[in-house]
């Protein structure tokens, strides 16, 4: 791989990683502040406002793919022009939506949720607080795709960190000096994501060369329209299918249950920031390239992506039930590893479909993604509906698992990259998660698990450099310069 964008899948990667540090330390503290069901309705509070995410229109990945364009042609006044049409735009639309949630969120709270009444009357109160929170989320979403469309990566990540550590201590200092409750934690948190909009905002502008406020362009917008509405569909149809386990879950089974599911799925999911940082940087590289250079690039991260990923995930299965009972209890535990387990694997197939799909739409055919997810959704509906009502908790898991497969295998298909060899690369490394999940499973004591579990990656690293010619040179060049600084 080209070491730029090793590079920036560096800087990305750090800049994801350091904030979960403060979340695997806060977690347990809002749990014991606010309590088991409160904390699950703040779960599906947050997931109400992501819904609301559907208002930016598919703007902010239209503007980053824009400005990648624009940046690369040296062209600052396309920047300028395609920044603030996505800017008033997007503040318009988050209005509206602050708005309906305003209204909205009453009757949600209401009929869509098991919770005491005295849950309910802290949620009426913040809901001021849950609509002020839209069209700042709102913005702050087309300022990351201007800073990544340029591709300042350490610009981006420096701000988003610095907003994320706000997010996660803010309300925790709130609950704890004010008061333990709905209204004050989340009015805390709409203030860290306002700091953290400002900083954002400011680095955009200094990194796009803008000066003045301008007003939106006509045919920019359009131009936006154009690619943003399939990203739309797109964001709208995995917007819901990624929280329809968590809101399924709460409708049937209660905000407890929504606990012990979502306190392992939040953890699990910071698995999700190795491919993350590889999207981040490849998407406004592969807005700017030629599809023969793009494909090359796509092939190229799958299979470092595999290599890199895989012992990793591998890791996280086999320590995991050890690292819930000391971190959360054995209650949330005992209810949530197996759960936790399933949804390592389908992080691991999440992640490599997201390389495939940045490929589609970076190059110009966001429809193809779009109708995926619309032919998905339904399909994955029925199966939560089948999976919760038989099997509960591992019923869920297993339907997201499912919904990963159809995802990866589909979307492989349609990005035409020589998909033969990365599939047959995909399933030998699927291999080797199968025996981490058997190996957690099977073996009782958890040092024997985790024992056999660093065996197994070390196996499957060795055998990623083995089957790949890429890797085997990198392994070799890292051996020779290590060699050589060891004989200086």
């Amino acid at each position: 791989m080209d070491k730029g964008i090793i590079r920036n899948v560096a800087i990305n990667l750090c800049g994801l990683v350091l904030p979960t540090f403060v979340s695997l330390v806060t977690v347990p503290s809002y749990i014991r502040l606010l309590g088991v069901e409160r904390y699950g309705v703040i779960a599906l509070v947050w997931t109400l406002i992501g819904y609301f995410s559907v208002l930016d229109l598919g703007m902010s990945m239209a503007a980053q793919n824009h400005i990648s364009k624009a940046h690369a042609s040296q062209d600052r006044e396309a920047c300028a022009r395609v920044f603030w049409s996505a800017f008033w735009l997007n503040l318009t639309t988050g209005a509206v939506g602050g708005l309906l949630i305003w209204l909205g969120g009453a009757y949600y709270t209401a009929y869509f949720t098991h919770v005491s009444p005295e849950l309910r009357l802290e949620v009426y109160r913040a809901l001021p607080w849950l609509a002020l929170a839209i069209p700042i989320a709102n913005v702050s979403w087309v300022f990351a795709g201007a800073i990544n469309g340029a591709e300042r990566f350490a610009a981006y990540n420096t701000n988003q960190t610095i907003g994320t550590f706000l997010f996660q201590l803010l309300p925790l200092g709130a609950a704890w000096a004010i008061a333990p409750n709905l209204q004050t934690v989340l009015a805390a948190a709409v203030l860290a994501r306002f700091i953290a909009a400002v900083l954002l905002a400011r680095s955009a502008l200094r990194v796009l060369d803008i000066e003045g406020l301008r007003a939106p362009r006509l045919d920019t917008t359009k131009a936006l329209f154009g690619y943003g509405g399939w990203v739309l569909i797109t964001s709208i149809t995995g917007m819901v299918a990624d929280s329809l386990d968590r809101m399924m879950l709460g409708a049937g089974l209660g905000a407890r249950f929504v606990t012990y599911y979502t306190v392992p799925q939040n953890l699990v999911t910071r698995l999700n920031m190795v491919p993350n940082a590889l999207v981040r940087t490849l998407f406004p590289r592969l807005s700017a390239s030629r599809r023969e250079h793009a494909d090359e690039i796509t092939v190229q991260s799958l299979q470092f992506l595999n290599s890199a990923f895989t012992p990793v995930a591998i890791g996280a299965i086999v320590v995991l039930g050890p690292f819930l009972h000391a971190w959360v209890g054995p209650e949330i535990a005992d209810r949530g590893a197996g759960v936790g387990r399933l949804l390592i694997v389908s992080v691991w197939l999440v992640g490599q479909a997201s390389v495939t799909r940045i490929l589609i739409q970076a190059q110009n055919n966001p429809a193809a993604t779009a109708r995926v997810g619309l032919i998905e959704l339904p399909i994955f509906a029925g199966l939560l509906w089948f999976g919760i009502g038989h099997f509960g908790l591992m019923g869920a898991a297993s339907a997201v698992l499912l919904r990963a497969f159809f995802d990866y295998v589909v979307l492989l298909y349609l990005s035409r990259i020589h998909y033969r060899l990365i599939l047959l690369d995909m399933l030998a490394h699927l291999a080797f998660l199968g025996a981490a999940l058997a190996i957690a499973w099977l073996l009782a004591g958890p040092f024997y698990a985790i024992g056999a579990g660093v065996v197994l990656a070390a196996a499957n690293a060795a055998w990623s450099i083995a089957s790949t010619p890429a890797l085997r040179g990198f392994a070799r060049s890292l051996l020779f310069r290590l060699n050589a600084r060891k004989n200086a």
